[in-house]
């Protein structure tokens, strides 16, 4: 197991936008090389390829990144999964814009000695943010690769203090109804709501997450503040939080009381347990053109030689 990043930075970490412009030239030839061989590719070299809305300087953590290019801003922003907007790929970029982001407060709340209402400038300042190349594996067999900034959520779980009775945390995604035409659908039981186990949600690569390419998050990828959880599948990372709460009882998520023989608790990346609709051993990453070969699924999303200590002796299988 590695151990936790140092908080302390230095201003010469902090990446400066000039920084992402030449990230974004990289991006844009990278994008453009399937194109010149006839391979199609779902991001065009536009100007709506580069990142927009208030910067969010952060410094790079090499030590928890991925050792592989971001995907360009448009993949990351235009193919999306949050239910609340509809079930297309491309609800969320059409509908999110009118989520009201401002006033925004989170309660942290439950079994903690220190509980608290926060608003998303003074979460922010709990702890330095940091910038890391996250992948992120979702259910339906697509990756991408996402710069994410923000800070370990142990941070955060540290300053309510937890008492002795927190074993799970519970995330709540906020619901507006006069914002989110897909909450009129009995597609789940609303809100969203999803959790993991103390010790999943302590561990360093867990991520509270307020922003990603170098940008305050859009509406489509979770804003005002999310969770990243890097080693499961992206359904379990809950976007625009409004409530965390601890507790001891292992809560019933919003996909396991949809459809439980499908959705399990943990959710972890197993290439080795099908879908009971699809295989997981492969994956297509987006923005590599449709037709491009899918690469294999890593046990754990790639991160198993950091969390797979977590689950010593557990039947993943069965707790899937």
């Amino acid at each position: 197991m590695r151990h936790p990043w140092k908080t302390d930075i230095a201003p010469s970490s902090i990446t400066p936008e000039s920084v992402w412009q030449g990230r974004r030239k990289f991006l844009r030839s990278a994008t453009l090389a399937p194109l010149a061989v006839g391979t199609p590719s779902i991001a065009l070299a536009t100007p709506s390829n580069d990142p927009i809305g208030p910067a969010l300087l952060a410094s790079r953590n090499a030590k928890w990144s991925a050792d592989e290019p971001a995907n360009s801003w448009r993949d990351i922003t235009s193919y999306n999964n949050f239910y609340e907007f509809g079930t297309g790929k491309g609800d969320p970029e059409k509908y999110a814009h009118r989520m009201q982001l401002t006033p925004w407060a989170v309660k942290i709340d439950g079994a903690v000695r220190n509980p608290m209402t926060l608003d998303t400038d003074s979460l922010r300042k709990l702890a330095p943010l940091e910038e890391r190349v996250y992948r992120l594996r979702c259910v339906e067999a697509w990756s991408l690769v996402i710069p994410w900034i923000g800070y370990p959520l142990s941070h955060l779980l540290k300053h309510v203090e937890p008492t002795e009775d927190a074993k799970y945390v519970v995330f709540t995604t906020a619901l507006q109804p006069d914002s989110m035409p897909g909450v009129r659908q009995p597609i789940l039981d609303w809100p969203y709501v999803e959790g993991l186990r103390m010790d999943e949600a302590m561990h360093p690569l867990t991520l509270l997450t307020f922003g990603l390419y170098g940008h305050e998050l859009p509406a489509q990828n979770g804003a005002p503040l999310r969770i990243v959880i890097p080693w499961k599948y992206g359904f379990k990372s809950g976007k625009s939080l409004a409530r965390i709460h601890l507790q001891r009882e292992q809560p019933t998520t919003s996909w396991m009381r949809a459809a439980p023989q499908e959705y399990g608790f943990y959710a972890n990346v197993n290439p080795d347990v099908p879908h009971p609709r699809w295989s997981q051993a492969t994956e297509r990453r987006i923005g590599t053109g449709f037709f491009a070969s899918r690469i294999p699924t890593q046990p754990f999303n790639g991160y198993e030689k950091d969390v797979a200590g977590l689950y010593r002796g557990m039947d993943l299988r069965r707790n899937f």
